[in-house]
């Protein structure tokens, strides 16, 4: 595991904000690292463990499915927590995914 790395994804989803989703390619690839897209949802699972939290819930894959789900406490517990934001969630997918989507480009001179 790479530490620094982790830290830096860690850093990049806690700036998503509240009513949007980004992808873990997306984080990827502000990062500097596109080929990392795994290396991304693997941070997403010890992320439930850090201080302060991380809102992994705001990271899907590619086509806005809640992909990471099963690694919550409670299966629902994503969704539930994406609803609570306003994104509407049918078949675990967000629904006009698009409209949600948070690109942290717009930060890659900043991280």
């Amino acid at each position: 595991m790479d530490k620094d790395f982790y830290e830096r994804i860690f850093d990049v989803v806690r700036l998503i904000p509240k009513g949007k989703v980004t992808t873990y390619g997306h984080i990827a690839r502000c990062l500097g690292s596109g080929r990392s897209s795994r290396l991304v949802g693997y941070a997403m699972n010890l992320s439930h463990r850090q201080d302060p939290l991380i809102p992994a819930h705001r990271v899907v894959n590619r086509k806005g499915l809640l992909t990471g789900k099963m690694h919550f406490n409670d299966p629902n517990e994503m969704q539930r927590l994406l609803e609570d934001e306003g994104i509407l969630v049918k078949g675990d997918q967000i629904v006009n995914f698009q409209d949600h989507l948070w690109d942290p480009a717009v930060l890659a001179d900043e991280l």
